[in-house]
């Protein structure tokens, strides 16, 4: 094999990332080069030519200064493309349309039951799709809006990508699909620089949560437990907080008649009549029968917990300075949020004006959907339409699918998950094709170290874009 070939070239940078994934120490770009690369990457998905001057000339005074711009801009609509702007209807127009998708493949499929109907042929395909055309819009949307910050604040793609994860719902449950990207914007990116408190109402109060984790079937006559338990686990207090199984059916008690009524046309309602009023004890505070009142009380109850301000602060820091972060950094967060009721802008600061997000051994390697959205920003956004179905292929096949973790505990963040030569050869394999329609980053040689920078100038310039995305330096944050 020639030396200066692709292969050879990649198989070069497959190896180096590897070893240096593993390594405590690795060869980086120094001073304020790497406190760009740290404060864009981290939040963000990397500096690009516009952002890469003033990023490097204070990287502190740049990463507050977009704590403000992404608060600003999570109080404006989203900008979305005319073509995709139909998964951000109405709730009440997302769930008309939804049923009556459901009723046009009632009729298709009672068509293709029907003896008398055996000489019109039925096709399946007639059927209409909305569901999966607003989840795919809804995917095409935050594939644009990660990797331009014309179109989205780079911290504010960043910190939807955080809190949606924290508050999963999954596509694959079909009823959830339509409401997918509307539930993303307007739960998630809306409320992502706001109150905790806000956004899990928010998110109690939408049919995405509420028909994933079937709250919805939840009332009186037939208790679900479900979402009480995932909102006590994993949304607010963590497994070990020392509530008990009567806790979580008391919450379970309280949020009946949380429901919808898509065939109404209604996304979120409260139905009096499947709420339970019996008094109730949840965590040791008495909710007395006051309909959908005590459920609004209860969660604002859990989000303000201390064990919540834990759960939140340990979450924060693992995805932001390390996987192993230190506990000191740790309970600093935990007290800001305990101190601002749960001001996440407020908490940010915290995080960013701590000395442990600057400090250079906190190291993280990038999930699939960073390395995807850091490698489309480099090449300036999704430029070519064709470049959101490799994405989106990509994320597939390195297990990290775009609305598609089934459980609600969210995808993991940590290098442990992520790092694996199998894993590295996708990367390199997508790097390689995305690269192939996209000029070379020039600008981006600088965060990277001598030694790579070298080495990527010894290949022939139709790999090294590839090879730049695919290189070790551009797989860390």
């Amino acid at each position: 094999m020639p030396p200066h070939c692709p292969r050879a070239a990649l198989a070069y940078a497959l190896t180096c990332a590897l070893a240096f994934a593993m390594s405590s120490s690795p060869a980086m770009a120094q001073g304020d080069a790497a406190a760009a690369w740290r404060a864009t990457s981290r939040l963000g998905y990397g500096p690009t030519a516009a952002t890469a001057r003033a990023a490097q000339a204070n990287p502190r005074a740049w990463a507050l200064q977009h704590i403000d711009l992404a608060h600003a801009a999570s109080q404006r609509p989203p900008l979305i493309p005319a073509e995709l702007a139909a998964f951000n209807e109405p709730l009440g127009t997302l769930a008309r349309n939804f049923q009556a998708e459901r009723e046009a493949r009632r009729n298709t499929r009672a068509q293709a039951a029907n003896p008398a109907a055996a000489a019109m042929p039925v096709n399946a395909g007639d059927a209409p799709r909305f569901s999966r055309e607003m989840q795919q819009s809804a995917a095409a949307w935050r594939l644009m809006a990660c990797s331009s910050p014309d179109l989205e604040p780079a911290l504010l793609a960043r910190m939807t990508e955080f809190w949606f994860n924290h508050l999963n719902v999954f596509t694959g449950k079909g009823t959830v699909r339509p409401f997918v990207g509307h539930y993303v914007v307007n739960v998630i990116r809306a409320n992502s620089f706001a109150k905790f408190e806000d956004m899990l109402l928010a998110s109690a109060r939408h049919p995405a949560m509420l028909l994933y984790l079937d709250q919805a079937q939840s009332n009186v006559r037939g208790l679900n437990e479900n979402y009480a338990r995932e909102l006590m686990e994993l949304h607010t207090l963590g497994v070990d907080a020392g509530y008990t199984q009567t806790d979580v059916r008391e919450l379970a008690r309280i949020l009946t008649g949380w429901t919808v009524g898509l065939q109404q046309g209604e996304a979120f309602r409260f139905a009096p009549r499947l709420h339970d009023n019996g008094d109730k004890v949840l965590l040791g505070r008495s909710f007395r029968g006051s309909g959908m009142n005590e459920g609004e009380e209860a969660i604002r109850m859990l989000a303000r917990h201390p064990a919540t301000a834990k759960r939140i602060a340990q979450r924060l820091a693992t995805s932001f300075v390390a996987d192993k972060p230190p506990q000191a950094l740790v309970d600093r967060l935990a007290a800001s949020f305990g101190q601002t009721q749960g001001d996440l802008r407020a908490l940010m600061r915290t995080l960013v004006e701590s000395p442990e997000f600057w400090h250079a051994d906190n190291l993280l390697f990038k999930t699939p959907l960073d390395f995807a959205c850091s490698a489309l920003t480099a090449g300036g956004g999704v430029n070519d339409r064709r470049d959101i179905p490799l994405t989106l292929g990509f994320l597939a096949q390195a297990g990290q699918p775009m609305h598609g973790w089934q459980t609600p505990d969210g995808y993991k963040t940590d290098a442990a998950t992520w790092l694996a030569p199998e894993a590295l050869t996708r990367r390199a394999d997508y790097a390689v094709a995305l690269g192939a329609r996209m000029s070379e980053p020039v600008w981006l040689h600088t965060f990277l170290s001598a030694a790579h920078r070298e080495r990527i100038a010894r290949e022939p310039a139709v790999v090294r874009t590839g090879l730049l995305l695919a290189s070790p330096d551009f797989m860390r944050k």
